[in-house]
């Protein structure tokens, strides 16, 4: 079945995105207004795109009525914000941080979160969470109903059990992260993997000059 895009309704569009780009990384993203006020909230428009310099992509949709959710209002306004990776015992933590509150609602006190304060941004970090990584706005692109934000890591956490420090080998699966899929509130383990080799073609020629 194919779709025109150019005449799909964007609800419909979405749906059928979402459900099939699957899984997507989360981006719990903590932010803080210039009032002070801080918020959580997480993302799965979400990915790395660049590693010099580094950078990370995040997708956010407007309201309804057009307005800048709380967290894209806040990197905008700041120009800060700290990515935190999701663990499988931070869930249900990360799902009551979608809550539909307004902006002076702090969705980490309420879920309880441990925070541990950043090196160079002013929000905090989730204590819980594998990796944190802290961002300054790169550059912010407005695309229709939506605001697509390149995040410049300037600090990088991982819990120290999950790297060799000598090596800067991370122990992935032991993360326990989870990822979005289809619909709503369905996630994924990564507790599956398969392994494929990248093909060097040098070998594939030698293969082939051996038949």
């Amino acid at each position: 079945m194919e779709f025109d895009f150019s005449v799909v309704p964007a609800g419909d569009r979405y749906k059928l995105m979402s459900a099939s780009i699957t899984p997507r990384p989360i981006a719990w993203v903590t932010s803080r207004s210039s009032a002070g006020v801080a918020n959580a909230a997480p993302f799965s428009f979400f990915n790395m795109v660049a590693a010099d310099p580094p950078l990370v992509a995040i997708g956010f949709l407007r309201q309804a009525d057009g307005r800048h959710k709380d967290t894209p209002a806040n990197i905008l306004e700041t120009k800060e914000f700290v990515v935190n990776l999701v663990s499988e015992a931070d869930a249900p933590a990360m799902n009551f941080t979608c809550i539909d509150a307004p902006p002076e609602f702090d969705e980490a006190a309420h879920a309880g979160l441990a925070l541990a304060r950043s090196s160079v941004v002013a929000p905090d970090r989730i204590a819980t969470a594998p990796v944190s990584m802290e961002c300054r706005l790169y550059q912010a692109i407005e695309a229709g109903q939506s605001t697509i934000v390149l995040g410049e890591v300037v600090r990088f956490h991982i819990h120290d059990r999950f790297i060799d420090a000598e090596k800067l080998h991370v122990d992935t699966m032991a993360m326990g992260l989870v990822a979005r899929m289809h619909g709503a509130g369905w996630y994924s383990r990564s507790d599956t993997s398969f392994q494929l080799l990248r093909p060097r073609y040098a070998d594939w020629l030698a293969a082939q000059n051996d038949r």
